[in-house]
């Protein structure tokens, strides 16, 4: 299942009330390490039917970014049962998302 986009609007629903864990990509179009981990993120997503993983652009949800206290980015955060459990700020390479995810 490939990367679903998070905003204000679906965050509930695709979060919060998601039967499955779900990882949420905090990122931005101008950020280099966002670029890197794009296509591994992708990659991920491809390969792990059993969680979601969606992304959200700070410069368009703000709020949500606020919400969360993201600050630097990327920021993962792994959601379980509508609880945020773990967070990771800045690029993984594929071996350590695993690790962090899994």
């Amino acid at each position: 299942m490939s990367e679903i986009t998070i905003t204000k609007a679906n965050f509930e629903e695709e979060v919060i009330r998601s039967e499955k864990p779900v990882l949420v990509d905090f990122w931005a179009s101008w950020c280099g390490p966002c670029k890197m981990l794009a296509p591994v993120l992708h990659e991920f997503a491809d390969e792990h039917a059993e969680l979601k993983v969606g992304k959200v652009n700070v410069d368009e949800e703000m709020d949500l970014a606020m919400r969360f206290g993201v600050s630097s980015i990327p920021t993962l955060i792994l959601f379980k049962n509508g609880e945020a459990v773990k967070t990771s700020v800045g690029f993984l390479p594929k071996a350590q998302l695993e690790s962090f995810v899994l």
